[in-house]
């Protein structure tokens, strides 16, 4: 070895070393910020310069969403931020707390002229972590919530205070109690084994697993509907042969089984599909992250960019125009009135100061505390990741090069090298996401494996249930049963790609699992 590689070698293994004790840290407070009066200078979230470039062109380049202007976007009422109340499993809700709620006075509980602070601005942004964006049962009912077979069903993990952290009861009205779905919180909270709570994290929340639930036992939800909802989730139309707008053709129960499909740590959130769905993303860490969604769809570049992308996601992007397709008008194929769409997100939205404490919650978030402390075992493990050459895609300190990778059958546009960060080798996954959904751009972003002791499942579609299937060499077998998700039949199938690490021997696997496990 030479020289100069030799000292490379040493440096990088140092700061792996240096990186995988874990984080300690917690969300900033208070404490960690100090009381210092904080002014905060507010971007524009629909700015229509920094929009122009805020996304990726998507796979179909010509469908490449246009997002609705800034008249229709400001014409929608601001958000309104009641205060919420937990959700008790039932037998686990306090004696009287049901009865209380019924006389409790709505609280509106964010006031941006009262926040003195940074703490203060990153405490509001948790309220709103939390806040419903849907109080008319798009998921959950009050009647769900207060279901004893809802929960066996759907095993639904619950708090050590038996709190389904999920979702939260909303006041608006004295004398109503409402079910707020479509919180960050339903799909970035996640609850382990032992009811403790990792804000944040890869949630965990049964999500396509009670909407099947759903289709099956609502007495409202008749077959036209159920298509009508999975047409303005998934449909990609301008995808050739576009197997998302078949399933919304199909009867319900056929899309009732691919719902039921998806395990926990993935979600079929509008746009994407549950053909081909995504792993939810951990927040924590997100802020040196230069690209968010599986497909790298949205750049990160400040955190206005971070405004943009909450907002989009809670839920614009179903208004806006797929080459002529408007998800949220499918029928007419019009752009409803502003407020008069009927999707869930998309009759009132976010206050400038509501999105800029929500980017500022999510950009405070820490993980927990690593209980794998570094062993002989994982620092042979980080020789391994050194030599195996994984640095050079996930990259210490973040363990992300950041970059983009190109799907099988996606040819690079020329223009995308000088605009993006791309690293032009294809590691084989599936390539349906970033082809064939309304969100793929032709490419998967670098994850990051920091965290990756406390998530899961694994791939960009959740096929695998932990580290040691990932570096199982079966997986790629026609024989092989995924471990995660593996659609609605549920058969042997294999699973291709990021075959790095799959000809190590069974001892430096467990090596090299172990020193992933300390990251």
């Amino acid at each position: 070895m030479k020289p100069h590689t030799l000292l490379l070698f040493w440096l990088l293994l140092s700061i792996l070393l240096l990186s995988s004790t874990g984080s300690t840290t917690r969300p900033r407070g208070a404490q960690a910020l100090g009381a210092l009066p904080f002014t905060p200078v507010i971007p524009r979230t629909w700015d229509s310069t920094a929009l122009a470039e805020a996304e990726l062109p998507l796979a179909t380049a010509k469908a490449s969403p246009q997002q609705i202007t800034a008249a229709y976007y400001y014409a929608l009422p601001e958000r309104v931020a009641y205060k919420t109340y937990p959700v008790y499993a039932p037998g686990r809700e306090p004696a009287g707390y049901w009865e209380g709620l019924q006389k409790r006075e709505p609280e509106v509980v964010f006031d941006p002229s009262k926040l003195r602070t940074e703490a203060d601005w990153i405490k509001a942004g948790e309220l709103l972590f939390d806040m419903p964006i849907d109080v008319r049962g798009a998921i959950i009912s009050v009647a769900d919530a207060r279901n004893p077979a809802f929960y066996t069903d759907n095993k639904i993990r619950l708090t050590k205070d038996g709190v389904m952290p999920y979702a939260r009861y909303v006041i608006s009205t004295k004398g109503t109690v409402q079910l707020g779905n479509l919180s960050c919180a339903m799909c970035h909270t996640r609850v382990e084994k032992n009811g403790v709570v990792l804000k944040g994290a890869q949630g965990n929340f049964p999500g396509d697993r009670v909407t099947a639930w759903d289709i099956r036992h609502a007495a409202d939800f008749p077959e036209p509907a159920v298509q009508h909802v999975a047409g303005v989730l998934f449909d990609a139309p301008f995808v050739k042969d576009d197997p998302n707008s078949a399933l919304s053709r199909k009867p319900k129960e056929e899309i009732a089984q691919a719902f039921d499909a998806l395990p926990p740590g993935t979600n079929g959130r509008q746009g994407t599909s549950i053909l081909f769905p995504p792993a939810v993303p951990d927040l924590i860490g997100v802020e040196g992250r230069t690209y968010l969604d599986h497909g790298g769809l949205a750049r990160h570049r400040n955190i206005g960019d971070m405004m943009r992308y909450i907002a989009i996601n809670q839920s614009t992007d179903v208004l806006a125009s797929y080459d002529g397709f408007i998800p949220a008008g499918m029928k007419q194929q019009t752009l409803p009135p502003p407020g008069k769409a009927h999707f869930s997100g998309t009759f009132d939205r976010y206050s400038e100061a509501q999105l800029y404490a929500l980017a500022k919650y999510v950009y405070s978030l820490r993980p927990p505390v690593n209980p794998n402390q570094p062993t002989a075992l994982s620092k042979r493990g980080s020789q391994l990741f050194i030599k195996e050459g994984c640095v050079s895609c996930h990259t210490p300190p973040l363990y992300t090069n950041n970059m983009l990778t190109p799907v099988d059958g996606f040819e690079v546009p020329a223009a995308h090298r000088q605009k993006y960060d791309i690293f032009e080798i294809s590691i084989g996954t599936d390539p349906g996401y970033a082809l064939k959904t309304r969100r793929g751009t032709g490419y998967y972003k670098v994850p990051s494996l920091k965290g990756v002791w406390y998530r899961g499942p694994f791939l960009h579609d959740g096929t695998l249930a932990s580290l040691n299937d990932v570096l199982d060499p079966k997986r790629v077998r026609a024989d092989y049963v995924p471990t995660g998700f593996r659609g609605a039949g549920g058969g042997p199938k294999p699973v291709p790609g990021h075959e790095f690490g799959l000809e190590l021997s069974a001892s430096d696997r467990d090596a090299l699992v172990a020193f992933l496990k300390t990251l």
